[in-house]
């Protein structure tokens, strides 16, 4: 049976603005999907974005959202889990958004292992202010800031995420839509700092000047380079080579710092 997403939509606020080809629909429906199968209710449920393009989906959803200032996605989440514990906060935002001004919020939200859940769309530029070059962008690839190829390393942003501390990392890609949505059902399931990056297309702003020659081909270009983890153990180096794995990279248990802070100063006894 179909999902009725027109319930967990807001009346009056499409037709959405994002760009032909581009895949953020497709997250926006697998992250409604998976909130319906958990059967929460829609006043429990905070949505806090930052400045980009995905930073318009909360405008979409008919939960509780904010659309915050550029990179601070994570620390008005922060404040509306210290405040309401009891919400299931998401936030959301871009591989700029959330890895270049938001990059210490990001780091030190993983530190803590609090239990938000953090969405990385990453589409490898910064898609909305003008297709500048971001911490993800593929090393030679162009950028209007690197219109000769891009010179420096980028970063692995699920890594980064298990190095500075989270408890739940995933990645997965807007092709893949139904893995997509088992992604982020789990990181909303977990207890702690969840991460799920989710490999997006930007056909207007770094698909076009970087040989993929229609939306479609961002899709398949996905669909041949991930790699399900599990499938990845038994591959050699040389095939994985200009592959990515998706799937569940790391979980673990461990104390959530509300929990944590409230032991520690006495409010829980």
């Amino acid at each position: 049976m179909a999902y009725d997403y027109a319930k967990y939509l807001r009346p009056g606020k499409l037709p959405h603005i994002w760009c032909a080809g581009c895949t953020y629909g497709i997250v926006l429906k697998s992250m409604i999907r998976a909130i319906d199968s958990l059967n929460y209710d829609k006043n429990d449920v905070v949505v806090t974005s930052g400045i980009g393009c995905c930073s318009r989906l909360p405008g979409y959803v008919d939960f509780n959202t904010l659309h915050t200032t550029h990179g601070r996605s994570i620390a008005f989440a922060t404040g509306v889990k210290v405040a309401n514990p009891k919400l299931k906060v998401i936030a959301l935002g871009g591989d700029g958004d959330m890895t270049a001004i938001g990059g210490n919020h990001f780091i030190h939200a993983c530190r803590r292992n609090i239990d938000i859940t953090v969405f990385v769309f990453n589409n490898n530029i910064y898609g909305m202010t003008g297709a500048q070059y971001s911490p993800t962008t593929p090393k030679g690839a162009w950028a209007t800031t690197a219109p000769y190829g891009m010179t420096e390393n980028n970063f692995d942003i699920t890594s980064l995420a298990i190095g500075a501390g989270a408890s739940f990392v995933a990645r997965t890609t807007a092709y893949h839509a139904t893995h997509c949505e088992k992604m982020i059902k789990e990181a909303l399931e977990h207890k702690g700092l969840s991460v799920v990056e989710i490999i997006n297309a930007c056909p207007t702003g770094f698909g076009r000047k970087n040989k993929f020659k229609t939306p479609t081909s961002m899709l398949l270009w996905m669909k041949d380079s991930a790699v399900n983890v599990e499938k990845a153990k038994n591959m050699s180096p040389e095939e994985l080579a200009g592959k990515f794995t998706i799937g569940v990279l790391h979980k673990e248990e461990k104390p959530e710092y509300l929990e944590t802070y409230d032991a520690t100063v006495g409010l829980k006894k």
